[in-house]
């Protein structure tokens, strides 16, 4: 049981800094990989009863919906956690998603002045609601979601999520999650699927890939990152273009 005295711990917000959420009412040209698709589900003539949250592939013609396009690093791990659409009745979420749901299906069905700001700022409401929901809620056995929800573990993501450059170890997080190393590394891989070295090497990598794309130089993305030094992310970037690119 966690202590009410302690101070709460945030598990999001560096996530979101990391996930730079744009949030728009149509797909457009610019819908991108790293998009996903917020469809509010209602029966003719009734209020919503769920979403069903996918990549913007599954996109189908006449829903009411919105779109998320994700532009930070963070972006292709939170994709991940969607590979299939995700139905929630919202009898299962708290007061505040309700609350974004339908403010955004009035705003939708019954346009008023100062629509576009409203549903931007409904829109961002209705993001955070359902990543709220599905880290106190995780829909697969491991994770972010599953990570996140774990108080130790979150402790270890939110660390690594708020300062990717810092120096960190096997005993510097799993002493933040106030674990041993051994049952920080298992219980990681448990929640997670992956041993805490590789997520923070793939984070690490994601973040400096988009400081490049962003235009900054080798050196500044590497300090961002937490790579010892421009050949380090140097090797790094060449071996993630060698996976990515096929065989010949």
């Amino acid at each position: 049981m966690i202590d009410s005295n302690l101070p709460r711990l945030d598990r999001l917000s560096a996530l979101l800094s990391a996930l730079a959420p744009r949030i728009s009412t149509n797909s457009g040209p610019g819908t991108g990989e790293h998009t996903l698709w917020i469809n509010l589900l209602a029966f003719t003539g009734s209020p919503p009863h769920g979403v069903v949250i996918a990549p913007s592939s599954c996109i189908a013609e006449g829903d009411v919906a919105l779109w998320v396009h994700l532009e930070g690093p963070a972006a292709p791990m939170l994709m991940c956690e969607f590979a299939q659409p995700l139905r929630l009745p919202l009898a299962d979420a708290d007061v505040a998603l309700q609350l974004a749901v339908q403010t955004l299906w009035t705003e939708m069905v019954a346009p008023r002045c100062g629509q576009p700001a409203m549903l931007t700022h409904a829109g961002n409401m209705l993001f955070i609601g359902l990543l709220r929901h599905l880290v106190a809620h995780p829909n697969t056995e491991f994770g972010l979601f599953s990570g996140l929800n774990d108080p130790r573990i979150a402790k270890a993501l939110v660390a690594i999520h708020t300062n990717p450059q810092a120096s960190w170890s096997l005993e510097s997080l799993s002493g933040y999650a106030g674990m041993s190393r051994t049952l920080f590394a298992t219980q990681f891989k448990n929640v997670m699927g992956t041993p805490p070295g590789k997520y923070l090497s793939r984070f690490r990598l994601l973040v400096a890939q988009r400081a490049v794309l962003s235009g900054r130089g080798l050196k500044e993305a590497a300090r961002q990152s937490g790579y010892r030094d421009v050949s380090a992310l140097s090797r790094a970037l060449g071996q993630a273009r060698e996976r990515v690119l096929p065989k010949i």
